[in-house]
């Protein structure tokens, strides 16, 4: 039996860049949190201390806030796509390279009704990613949203589910349905606006979950991906995954009062976790788009 060596990357994970562009009295800003992975002939260096192959990550941090500077950060999939391109054609060993950025949303403030030059509130709690991975079997772009946080008062339902002995869960025909969604879209193409894209998507997956009279979570996950993909011809699948913020109706029947589904109590854990991905049946081979690095799991 031989023991070998697998898998194996390294980079700096969650590099906080903020970009201030200043070219007028009214400043703008880009908040990013950037992971970089290389990858290539670096075995050496676990299995004897041969660093001599290894770019270090320090340089790799370097090298995303220099290109801050010098590229600029429009959408953030161009600027991932720039640093792992770097990466692959600059830097000699490296075969492959994986960019993850979230980016954190900023709203001018506003004083007295006028929107001012150079305060901010943050925005949330959504957060917008990007995965980008550079490698021999071509550029990998994968887009997303995380900490989407949803709620809806009525129009979910969940009954005619399998039981056993140990099922307590009542059925219920209105219920709230909540959740915190987390959903990573991957590219076939390149869409003619990265940023518009991104808003399309977001405004379907609010669409699908509000206007569906749902059976279940997991059918709401599947008429969002359907919707997305019948939206934006450049995307060849997304994955879905929503933990189900559960919220019980509270027992008021002690007091003497009715609780018609008005006051709940929300549990933040064990939850109910449903994933699922969307795909088109011609959808093109995912290569290493998956492989993930530090920043996003």
């Amino acid at each position: 039996m031989a023991i070998i060596m697998g898998d194996n990357q390294y980079g700096k994970a969650e590099n906080r860049v903020v970009r201030i562009y200043r070219d007028t009295a009214r400043h703008e800003i880009r908040d990013l949190n950037v992971s970089t992975a290389l990858r290539g002939p670096f075995a050496d260096a676990h299995l004897t201390g041969d660093n001599t192959q290894l770019l270090t990550t320090d340089a790799q941090k370097n090298t995303a806030f220099a290109f801050a500077k010098l590229h600029g950060i429009g959408a953030i999939e161009d600027y991932a796509l720039t640093l792992a391109r770097h990466f692959v054609h600059d830097v000699e060993p490296v075969t492959g390279a994986r960019i993850e950025v979230e980016e954190y949303a900023w709203d001018r403030a506003t004083i007295e009704g006028i929107e001012h030059d150079h305060t901010w509130t943050r925005r949330g709690p959504e957060v917008r990613t990007a995965a980008v991975t550079v490698d021999a079997s071509g550029e990998h772009v994968i887009g997303g949203i995380k900490d989407l946080v949803l709620l809806k008062s009525t129009g979910s339902e969940f009954h005619s589910f399998l039981t056993d002995e140990f099922t307590t869960l009542p059925e219920v025909d209105d219920r709230i349905m909540a959740t915190a969604l987390v959903a990573k879209w991957r590219f076939a193409g390149v869409p003619e606006d990265w940023d518009s894209t991104y808003t399309l998507v977001k405004s379907l997956i609010i669409r699908e979950f509000a206007t569906l009279q749902s059976l279940s979570l997991q059918q709401t996950l599947w008429a969002i991906g359907k919707a997305i993909l019948e939206a934006v011809p450049a995307i060849a699948e997304i994955r879905l995954s929503a933990p189900n913020k559960h919220h019980f109706t509270v027992d008021l029947a002690p007091f003497g009062l009715e609780n018609p589904n008005e006051v709940f109590i929300a549990a933040d854990r064990p939850y109910g976790l449903i994933q699922a991905t969307v795909t088109r049946d011609d959808a093109p081979p995912a290569g290493e788009a998956w492989r993930s690095a530090a920043g996003l799991a």
